[in-house]
């Protein structure tokens, strides 16, 4: 996977509670079975007409917003437990989602494929829309290391949790194979010093 240090990017406000996986990717699209080209139908139903036209009231389709970081509401990625919601959101180029609230399974989604879940308190998260509304330019910070994220145009600033194992992971670029391949020196000992335990046993 890609690290994941500190990231400095515009954002893309999306002010809406429970947005569930099926509107994230709907299920009609999830036949694929590799990552790539879920970007295309992120939000499908919100973001195109029937006959494929754009919606030019939706966020997406708007030029004044772009950046590597989504910025949602409350309860974001609730619903089903599709993996696919992840990999729609890093494909279409997203790398972190800031809401004050995730879904267990979708955070955990997210963390497991690359793409950062920033949960942060309700005051913060409006007060980053009030950024945005303010300047479609406005930057954020995220910086996992430190674990806090940062608005520069109003200075506000706020830590957040993540897991130490999945923060390491993100941090190196490892998934859940790539961190066992990382140890397999130590886990190759440990069988060595097991077997001789279980020698010396009998």
């Amino acid at each position: 996977m890609e690290k994941f240090t500190t990231l400095h990017s515009t954002a893309v406000p999306l002010p809406i509670e429970e947005v569930d996986t099926d509107q994230i990717i709907p299920a009609r699209f999830l036949k694929a079975t590799t990552r790539e080209g879920f970007g295309d139908n992120l939000f499908r139903d919100w973001r195109y007409e029937n006959d494929g036209r754009p919606k030019a009231d939706f966020v997406l389709n708007n030029p004044l917003y772009s950046g590597k970081i989504l910025v949602a509401g409350r309860n974001f990625g609730c619903g089903s437990s599709r993996e696919h919601a992840a990999w729609a959101l890093y494909d279409y180029g997203f790398r972190a989602v800031v809401s004050s609230f995730f879904a267990d399974i979708f955070r955990a989604n997210a963390l497991n494929n690359g793409l950062l879940p920033v949960q942060v308190s309700q005051e913060l998260l409006h007060g980053i829309f009030t950024a945005i509304e303010a300047d479609p330019q406005a930057a954020l910070t995220i910086d996992l290391e430190a674990q806090r994220i940062h608005i520069a145009a109003s200075g506000l600033s706020e830590g957040f949790e993540i897991d130490t194992y999945k923060k390491h992971c993100l941090l190196n670029g490892l998934d859940d194979i790539d961190f066992l391949l990382s140890i397999q020196d130590q886990i190759e000992a440990y069988e060595q010093s097991r077997r001789q335990q279980l020698t010396a046993a009998q």
